[in-house]
């Protein structure tokens, strides 16, 4: 079992941040890109090999993210018609998320054995999340995972505070 730690810097304008282990070193980096199309995410080993990638997909009628580990497409996250709260899907080969994966907290599970969780921390500055890996060849693929959803959850609410200044 393995504890990382993701927390985003509030005031980064290209949304650079360190994902940290237990004992507060360095794990990997991400760095995201500003003022490109499509919106991406890379993920950084501590030797700076980018490891995974998350990208949003451009011309889309419903958002869709995608999930590259090593550079494979391994996960895809597409947001579903709903009339009154945002619902998302996640496909991938046997993984699945339980839980209230729109509050950060929840297990992601591989063919039915949880593999890891997530949970958000909430009195801190900035986005943090507390990522526990049970399966540690799926490590990769959970920081992904938890990028990509937050990516998602920033890109709903930027379109909600853009919809609401226009009333």
């Amino acid at each position: 079992m393995r504890q990382l730690y993701i927390k985003q810097k509030v005031f980064s304008l290209n949304g650079q941040f360190t994902v940290k282990d237990e004992n507060q070193n360095d794990a990997y980096f991400v760095e995201g890109s500003f003022m490109k199309i499509p919106k991406t995410f890379s993920i950084f080993d501590t030797s700076r090999t980018e490891i995974a990638m998350v990208t949003k997909k451009t011309f889309s009628f419903l958002p869709q993210f995608f999930l590259e580990v090593n550079g494979r497409q391994m996960i895809t996250i597409k947001k579903e018609f709903s009339f009154f709260k945002a619902r998302y899907t996640i496909d991938a080969a046997g993984i699945e998320v339980q839980g209230n994966w729109w509050d950060m907290t929840f297990d992601v599970l591989q063919n039915g054995e949880v593999i890891g969780s997530v949970s958000k921390e909430w009195f801190a500055w900035g986005d943090s999340y507390q990522v526990t890996i049970y399966k540690e060849s799926m490590e990769e693929i959970m920081i992904g995972l938890v990028v990509a959803i937050d990516c998602v959850k920033a890109d709903e609410a930027a379109a909600s505070n853009a919809a609401t200044s226009f009333n």
